[in-house]
C-alpha cells in the first residue's frame, strides 16, 4: 500500500512532459477507439504517450485489458478477465497498416486463465501483421509463460523480429513488488529466446528493461543487469519508476540522469549491444532506435601504424 511516500518527494525538474493532443495524437486514439485496441500507453499511463502517439507510434497491448496478476507497480486492472477477441490479431495489424509503421510493438495482459497463457493467440497476432505488412518489423513484450518453454516457442516460431521480456526489478524485491512472477523464471525465458534464436539463426534481437527507484540499492541493479547479459540478451532498458496511481507501490526515490548515465555505460561494459537508460525509458521508448542500434554491425577495430 502506498504510505505516501511517494506525494513527499518533489518531482525533479528534468522530469517534464510536454502535453500534445492535436494532429497524429487525435489520428491514434481515433484508431485505437474504433478497432476497439487497447495500448499499453493508456493502460500504463505512461509518460510517453503524448510524444509517442504524435509521432504515429503506439504499443498495443493483446489479450484484453484485465490482468490475472497483481503486481504492485502496474495500474493495468486486475481480476478474471474475458475470453480473447478472436478478430483481435487482423484488427492490431489493420491498425498498424492504418498507421504506416514500419516497426511495430505489442504487448499483453498476463493470461494464467488460459490453457496456453495466449501463447497462440500472440502467434497469431504477428503473423496477422507480417501478412498485412511483409516488410514491418514486429517487437514483442511477453509475459513469462510461468518458465514454459513450449508456450514461448508458439510465440518464437512466428518469428517476431525483438522478443522482448521484463525483469521489472532486482531479485530481492520480487515478492513485494512481483508476488506471483519468479526472478529465474525470467531469466530462463531470456536465456531461451536466445538459444532458440542460435539453433535457429533467426535474426532476432532479445531484449529485457527494468525500473529502479523501488527501493533497491545501485550494486543490485548492476547484479540484475549481469544476470540478464548472462542469458544473452543484447538489449537492455532502465527507467524510473512511476507510481500509476494512489494505491501503488511507494517511490522510494529519483535516479539522476547521471546514474542514468552511469548504468548505461556500466551496461555497455558488460556486454549489452545497446542500453537505453534515463528518467523517461519505458521498453517501447524509442524501440525501433534501440533495435537498429542493437543489430548494426560494430566498427572494425583501427590499427595504429607508427
Amino acid at each position: 500500500m502506498n504510505t505516501g511516500k511517494s506525494a513527499r518527494i518533489k518531482r525533479p525538474e528534468w522530469f517534464k512532459v510536454k502535453l500534445r493532443t492535436d494532429g497524429e495524437y487525435k489520428h491514434v486514439s481515433h484508431l485505437v477507439s474504433k478497432l476497439s485496441l487497447n495500448t499499453v500507453c493508456t493502460e500504463a499511463r505512461c509518460p510517453n504517450i503524448y510524444e509517442c502517439w504524435t509521432q504515429g507510434t503506439a504499443t498495443f497491448m493483446i489479450l484484453g485489458d484485465v490482468c490475472t496478476r497483481h503486481c504492485g507497480f502496474c495500474s493495468v486492472a486486475k481480476g478474471k478477465p474475458g475470453a480473447p477477441d478472436p478478430d483481435e490479431p487482423e484488427n492490431v495489424a489493420e491498425a498498424v497498416a492504418s498507421l504506416g509503421l514500419d516497426y511495430a510493438v505489442i504487448t499483453s495482459v498476463d493470461r494464467d486463465d488460459l490453457p496456453d497463457e495466449g501463447a497462440a493467440h500472440w502467434a497469431e497476432t504477428v503473423r496477422a501483421v507480417k501478412r498485412r505488412l511483409p516488410g514491418c518489423k514486429v517487437e514483442l513484450l511477453i509475459p513469462d509463460f510461468n518458465g514454459n518453454r513450449d508456450l514461448l516457442e508458439v510465440v518464437l516460431n512466428a518469428r517476431p523480429d525483438v522478443l522482448g521480456h521484463n525483469v521489472e526489478t532486482v531479485a530481492h524485491l520480487y515478492r513485494r513488488v512481483r508476488p506471483v512472477a519468479d526472478y529465474t523464471n525470467s531469466l530462463k525465458i531470456l536465456e531461451h529466446a536466445y538459444l532458440w534464436r542460435e539453433h535457429h539463426r533467426a535474426k532476432m534481437a532479445v531484449k529485457c528493461g527494468i525500473m529502479v527507484g523501488l527501493g533497491e540499492t545501485m550494486e543490485q541493479v548492476l547484479d540484475t543487469m549481469r544476470d540478464i547479459v548472462a542469458t544473452g540478451c543484447e538489449i537492455m532498458t532502465v527507467g524510473q519508476y512511476l507510481p500509476p496511481k494512489k494505491n501503488s507501490l511507494p517511490l522510494e526515490r529519483y535516479y539522476t540522469p547521471e546514474e542514468f548515465a552511469y548504468l548505461r555505460e556500466e551496461g555497455l561494459a558488460m556486454g549489452f549491444k545497446h542500453v537505453e537508460s534515463g528518467p523517461l525509458v519505458r521498453s517501447s521508448y524509442h524501440a525501433k532506435t534501440q533495435a537498429e542500434q542493437a543489430t548494426r554491425p560494430s566498427e572494425p577495430a583501427v590499427r595504429e601504424t607508427g
